[in-house]
Protein backbone atom coordinates (compact mmCIF):
# COMPACT_ATOMS: atom_id res chain seq x y z
CA UNK A 1 0.00 0.00 0.00
CA UNK A 2 0.88 3.53 -0.22
CA UNK A 3 0.53 6.03 2.43
CA UNK A 4 -1.77 8.86 2.47
CA UNK A 5 0.68 10.78 3.88
CA UNK A 6 4.39 10.70 4.86
CA UNK A 7 4.86 7.83 7.28
CA UNK A 8 7.19 5.68 9.15
CA UNK A 9 7.01 2.74 10.13
CA UNK A 10 6.98 2.48 14.24
CA UNK A 11 9.30 0.98 16.48
CA UNK A 12 8.40 -2.44 18.80
CA UNK A 13 5.73 -0.81 20.29
CA UNK A 14 6.73 -0.39 23.81
CA UNK A 15 7.97 -2.37 26.96
CA UNK A 16 5.05 -4.25 27.67
CA UNK A 17 6.56 -7.26 25.47
CA UNK A 18 3.97 -7.58 22.56
CA UNK A 19 5.02 -5.85 19.23
CA UNK A 20 8.61 -6.16 17.95
CA UNK A 21 11.14 -4.84 15.30
CA UNK A 22 13.82 -6.67 13.86
CA UNK A 23 15.69 -5.60 10.63
CA UNK A 24 13.41 -3.52 10.14
CA UNK A 25 10.16 -5.73 9.91
CA UNK A 26 7.80 -5.33 12.66
CA UNK A 27 5.94 -8.63 13.95
CA UNK A 28 3.43 -9.05 16.50
CA UNK A 29 0.68 -11.37 17.44
CA UNK A 30 -2.99 -10.26 16.75
CA UNK A 31 -6.40 -11.94 18.01
CA UNK A 32 -9.39 -11.74 15.53
CA UNK A 33 -11.95 -12.79 18.45
CA UNK A 34 -9.98 -16.37 19.46
CA UNK A 35 -7.97 -16.94 16.30
CA UNK A 36 -4.60 -16.24 16.54
CA UNK A 37 -3.28 -14.36 13.63
CA UNK A 38 0.68 -13.24 13.56
CA UNK A 39 1.42 -9.86 11.51
CA UNK A 40 4.24 -8.64 9.80
CA UNK A 41 5.18 -5.27 8.06
CA UNK A 42 7.72 -3.49 6.28
CA UNK A 43 8.82 -0.10 4.78
CA UNK A 44 10.79 -0.95 1.64
CA UNK A 45 10.90 3.04 0.85
CA UNK A 46 9.21 5.95 2.21
CA UNK A 47 5.87 5.68 -0.25
CA UNK A 48 5.46 2.25 0.37
CA UNK A 49 4.60 -0.09 2.61
CA UNK A 50 4.13 -3.91 2.98
CA UNK A 51 1.46 -5.75 5.59
CA UNK A 52 1.16 -9.96 5.60
CA UNK A 53 -0.60 -11.80 7.69
CA UNK A 54 -0.55 -15.85 8.49
CA UNK A 55 -3.21 -17.78 10.66
CA UNK A 56 -4.59 -20.95 10.98
CA UNK A 57 -8.00 -19.38 11.40
CA UNK A 58 -7.65 -18.59 7.57
CA UNK A 59 -7.96 -15.78 4.71
CA UNK A 60 -10.71 -13.48 6.56
CA UNK A 61 -9.39 -13.68 10.12
CA UNK A 62 -5.63 -12.48 8.50
CA UNK A 63 -7.73 -9.29 6.20
CA UNK A 64 -9.14 -8.28 9.63
CA UNK A 65 -5.71 -8.35 11.53
CA UNK A 66 -4.36 -6.49 8.78
CA UNK A 67 -7.04 -3.51 8.69
CA UNK A 68 -6.25 -3.36 12.46
CA UNK A 69 -3.14 -2.45 11.96
CA UNK A 70 -3.27 -0.36 9.09
CA UNK A 71 -5.63 1.79 11.48
CA UNK A 72 -3.16 1.44 14.48
CA UNK A 73 -1.00 2.85 11.90
CA UNK A 74 -2.71 5.16 10.81
CA UNK A 75 -0.91 4.34 7.39
CA UNK A 76 -4.03 5.15 5.43
CA UNK A 77 -4.85 8.41 7.00
CA UNK A 78 -4.10 12.32 5.66
CA UNK A 79 -2.62 15.08 8.30
CA UNK A 80 -2.55 17.20 5.65
CA UNK A 81 -5.63 19.57 7.41
CA UNK A 82 -3.73 19.73 10.55
CA UNK A 83 -0.58 20.13 8.65
CA UNK A 84 -2.02 23.12 7.09
CA UNK A 85 -3.73 24.56 9.99
CA UNK A 86 -0.52 24.27 12.17
CA UNK A 87 2.66 24.31 10.28
CA UNK A 88 2.80 27.69 11.63
CA UNK A 89 1.87 27.43 14.88
CA UNK A 90 4.15 28.91 17.48
CA UNK A 91 3.90 26.54 20.10
CA UNK A 92 4.39 23.12 17.53
CA UNK A 93 4.69 24.83 14.34
CA UNK A 94 8.38 23.87 14.04
CA UNK A 95 7.53 20.17 15.15
CA UNK A 96 5.11 19.87 12.60
CA UNK A 97 6.82 21.37 9.75
CA UNK A 98 9.73 18.55 10.55
CA UNK A 99 8.07 15.46 11.42
CA UNK A 100 4.87 15.83 9.44
CA UNK A 101 5.21 11.76 9.43
CA UNK A 102 4.65 12.04 13.68
CA UNK A 103 1.23 10.08 14.53
CA UNK A 104 -0.17 8.78 17.55
CA UNK A 105 0.72 5.27 18.62
CA UNK A 106 -2.62 3.06 18.40
CA UNK A 107 -3.58 -0.35 19.58
CA UNK A 108 -5.10 -2.80 17.37
CA UNK A 109 -7.53 -3.62 20.16
CA UNK A 110 -9.10 -0.65 22.14
CA UNK A 111 -8.91 -3.19 24.85
CA UNK A 112 -5.69 -3.08 25.04
CA UNK A 113 -5.22 0.67 25.40
CA UNK A 114 -8.12 0.52 28.38
CA UNK A 115 -6.43 -2.38 30.50
CA UNK A 116 -3.04 -0.98 29.90
CA UNK A 117 -4.19 2.79 30.91
CA UNK A 118 -5.24 1.36 34.04
CA UNK A 119 -2.23 -0.29 34.52
CA UNK A 120 -0.07 3.18 34.31
CA UNK A 121 -2.48 5.57 36.57
CA UNK A 122 -0.18 7.29 38.63
CA UNK A 123 2.43 5.76 38.38
CA UNK A 124 6.24 5.61 36.38
CA UNK A 125 5.64 4.16 33.08
CA UNK A 126 8.79 1.71 33.52
CA UNK A 127 7.31 0.83 36.45
CA UNK A 128 3.68 -0.09 34.30
CA UNK A 129 5.57 -1.60 31.59
CA UNK A 130 6.93 -4.17 34.33
CA UNK A 131 3.35 -5.25 35.29
CA UNK A 132 2.15 -5.19 31.84
CA UNK A 133 4.78 -7.42 31.07
CA UNK A 134 3.86 -10.12 34.17
CA UNK A 135 0.09 -9.67 32.38
CA UNK A 136 1.53 -10.75 29.06
CA UNK A 137 3.60 -13.34 30.33
CA UNK A 138 1.47 -15.04 32.73
CA UNK A 139 -1.84 -15.11 31.50
CA UNK A 140 -1.78 -13.71 27.96
CA UNK A 141 -1.48 -15.81 24.68
CA UNK A 142 1.02 -17.07 22.40
CA UNK A 143 1.97 -18.11 19.02
CA UNK A 144 5.37 -19.14 17.32
CA UNK A 145 6.82 -16.01 15.36
CA UNK A 146 6.22 -16.52 11.39
CA UNK A 147 9.44 -17.98 10.81
CA UNK A 148 8.95 -20.17 13.60
CA UNK A 149 12.05 -18.92 15.96
CA UNK A 150 10.33 -17.53 18.44
CA UNK A 151 7.43 -17.57 20.91
CA UNK A 152 4.93 -14.03 20.31
CA UNK A 153 3.02 -13.09 23.23
CA UNK A 154 -0.35 -11.23 23.40
CA UNK A 155 -2.42 -9.89 25.55
CA UNK A 156 -5.03 -12.03 27.57
CA UNK A 157 -8.75 -11.26 26.43
CA UNK A 158 -11.16 -9.23 28.29
CA UNK A 159 -12.63 -12.71 29.50
CA UNK A 160 -9.43 -13.84 30.52
CA UNK A 161 -8.97 -10.97 32.82
CA UNK A 162 -12.38 -10.90 34.00
CA UNK A 163 -11.87 -14.11 35.45
CA UNK A 164 -8.66 -13.28 36.82
CA UNK A 165 -8.61 -13.07 41.31
CA UNK A 166 -7.47 -9.51 41.45
CA UNK A 167 -4.69 -10.79 43.95
CA UNK A 168 -2.89 -12.44 41.10
CA UNK A 169 -2.60 -9.08 39.84
CA UNK A 170 -1.55 -7.43 42.90
CA UNK A 171 1.16 -10.14 42.79
CA UNK A 172 2.41 -8.48 39.59
CA UNK A 173 2.78 -5.25 41.72
CA UNK A 174 -0.59 -3.95 40.19
CA UNK A 175 -2.24 -1.73 43.08
CA UNK A 176 -5.22 -2.99 45.29
CA UNK A 177 -7.83 -0.98 43.33
CA UNK A 178 -6.33 -0.65 39.91
CA UNK A 179 -6.36 -4.73 40.22
CA UNK A 180 -10.11 -4.52 41.29
CA UNK A 181 -10.85 -2.10 38.52
CA UNK A 182 -9.12 -3.64 35.69
CA UNK A 183 -11.09 -6.82 36.77
CA UNK A 184 -14.56 -5.08 36.66
CA UNK A 185 -13.46 -3.23 33.17
CA UNK A 186 -12.91 -6.40 31.65
CA UNK A 187 -16.17 -8.50 33.36
CA UNK A 188 -18.20 -5.67 31.33
CA UNK A 189 -16.32 -5.75 28.28
CA UNK A 190 -16.36 -9.30 28.25
CA UNK A 191 -19.78 -9.84 28.91
CA UNK A 192 -21.11 -7.30 25.70
CA UNK A 193 -22.41 -4.15 28.32
CA UNK A 194 -19.58 -2.27 26.96
CA UNK A 195 -18.76 -2.27 23.12
CA UNK A 196 -15.18 -0.78 22.87
CA UNK A 197 -15.67 -1.32 19.09
CA UNK A 198 -18.94 0.73 18.98
CA UNK A 199 -18.55 3.85 16.61
CA UNK A 200 -20.57 5.12 19.86
CA UNK A 201 -17.55 6.03 21.92
CA UNK A 202 -19.47 8.04 24.40
CA UNK A 203 -21.66 5.74 25.73
CA UNK A 204 -18.94 3.36 25.94
CA UNK A 205 -17.24 6.12 28.05
CA UNK A 206 -20.37 6.93 30.40
CA UNK A 207 -20.77 3.05 31.52
CA UNK A 208 -16.95 3.38 31.38
CA UNK A 209 -16.89 6.10 33.98
CA UNK A 210 -19.58 4.32 36.48
CA UNK A 211 -16.69 1.98 37.45
CA UNK A 212 -14.33 2.79 40.38
CA UNK A 213 -11.19 4.11 39.31
CA UNK A 214 -12.36 5.19 36.03
CA UNK A 215 -11.35 9.24 35.31
CA UNK A 216 -10.66 11.24 32.41
CA UNK A 217 -7.26 9.99 32.14
CA UNK A 218 -8.16 6.73 31.58
CA UNK A 219 -10.72 7.58 28.94
CA UNK A 220 -8.54 9.91 27.48
CA UNK A 221 -5.80 7.33 27.06
CA UNK A 222 -8.61 4.39 25.19
CA UNK A 223 -9.93 7.43 23.40
CA UNK A 224 -6.53 8.71 21.79
CA UNK A 225 -4.74 5.65 21.82
CA UNK A 226 -7.35 3.04 21.16
CA UNK A 227 -10.40 4.48 19.22
CA UNK A 228 -8.22 7.01 17.19
CA UNK A 229 -10.12 10.22 18.37
CA UNK A 230 -7.78 13.04 17.90
CA UNK A 231 -9.66 15.41 19.45
CA UNK A 232 -9.21 14.22 22.69
CA UNK A 233 -6.14 14.86 25.16
CA UNK A 234 -5.30 12.42 28.30
CA UNK A 235 -5.28 16.04 29.95
CA UNK A 236 -4.57 14.38 33.57
CA UNK A 237 -1.17 13.17 32.55
CA UNK A 238 1.82 14.56 34.48
CA UNK A 239 3.78 15.62 31.34
CA UNK A 240 0.79 17.36 30.13
CA UNK A 241 0.81 18.78 33.56
CA UNK A 242 4.26 19.57 33.62
CA UNK A 243 4.46 21.01 29.98
CA UNK A 244 1.69 23.58 31.02
CA UNK A 245 3.17 24.22 33.94
CA UNK A 246 6.54 25.11 33.02
CA UNK A 247 4.69 27.53 30.54
CA UNK A 248 3.30 29.49 32.72
CA UNK A 249 5.62 29.83 35.59
CA UNK A 250 8.27 31.11 32.86
CA UNK A 251 9.86 27.30 32.84
CA UNK A 252 10.23 26.71 36.74
CA UNK A 253 10.87 22.67 36.68
CA UNK A 254 8.97 22.23 39.49
CA UNK A 255 5.67 24.01 38.03
CA UNK A 256 2.10 21.74 37.48
CA UNK A 257 -0.83 22.89 35.89
CA UNK A 258 -4.31 21.37 36.38
CA UNK A 259 -6.47 19.23 34.00
CA UNK A 260 -8.74 22.02 33.12
CA UNK A 261 -4.97 24.35 32.94
CA UNK A 262 -4.12 21.73 30.04
CA UNK A 263 -7.87 22.16 28.27
CA UNK A 264 -7.42 25.41 28.02
CA UNK A 265 -3.81 25.46 26.90
CA UNK A 266 -5.12 22.88 24.06
CA UNK A 267 -8.10 24.85 23.58
CA UNK A 268 -6.87 26.60 20.09
CA UNK A 269 -5.58 23.24 18.73
CA UNK A 270 -9.88 21.88 19.22
CA UNK A 271 -10.56 18.38 16.41
CA UNK A 272 -7.07 17.84 16.99
CA UNK A 273 -5.90 18.35 20.42
CA UNK A 274 -4.30 14.68 20.75
CA UNK A 275 -2.11 15.22 18.15
CA UNK A 276 -1.42 18.55 18.86
CA UNK A 277 -0.73 16.96 22.38
CA UNK A 278 2.23 14.72 20.64
CA UNK A 279 3.93 17.64 19.21
CA UNK A 280 4.21 19.86 21.96
CA UNK A 281 5.65 17.09 23.97
CA UNK A 282 8.19 16.76 20.79
CA UNK A 283 10.43 19.71 23.06
CA UNK A 284 10.06 17.10 25.74
CA UNK A 285 13.46 14.90 27.19
CA UNK A 286 12.91 11.37 24.51
CA UNK A 287 13.58 8.24 26.46
CA UNK A 288 11.43 7.36 28.02
CA UNK A 289 8.04 7.82 30.41
CA UNK A 290 5.25 10.13 28.72
CA UNK A 291 6.92 11.03 25.54
CA UNK A 292 7.58 7.30 24.48
CA UNK A 293 4.34 5.99 25.35
CA UNK A 294 2.67 8.78 23.48
CA UNK A 295 4.68 9.40 20.31
CA UNK A 296 5.19 6.95 17.49
CA UNK A 297 9.05 6.91 16.83
CA UNK A 298 10.11 9.70 14.79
Amino acid sequence: MRPAWPFRLPGGGGMDGVASRRGGVWERLVHVDDVAVVVRAAQPSADRVVIGARSEGGREACEEAIARVRVAFGVDESLREFYELFRDDPLIGASVRSRPHLRVTRRVDPFEALAWAICEQLIEYERAAAIERQIVWRLGRKAPSWDGSRTLHDLPSAATLAGTAPALLQSFDLSAGRALSLVKVSREVASGRIDLWSSDHERAWARLRAIPGIGSWTIGVLALHGQGRYDVLPAGDLAYLKLVGRAAADGRPSARATEQEVLDFFAPYTGWTGLAGIHALGGMATGGGAATRFAAAA
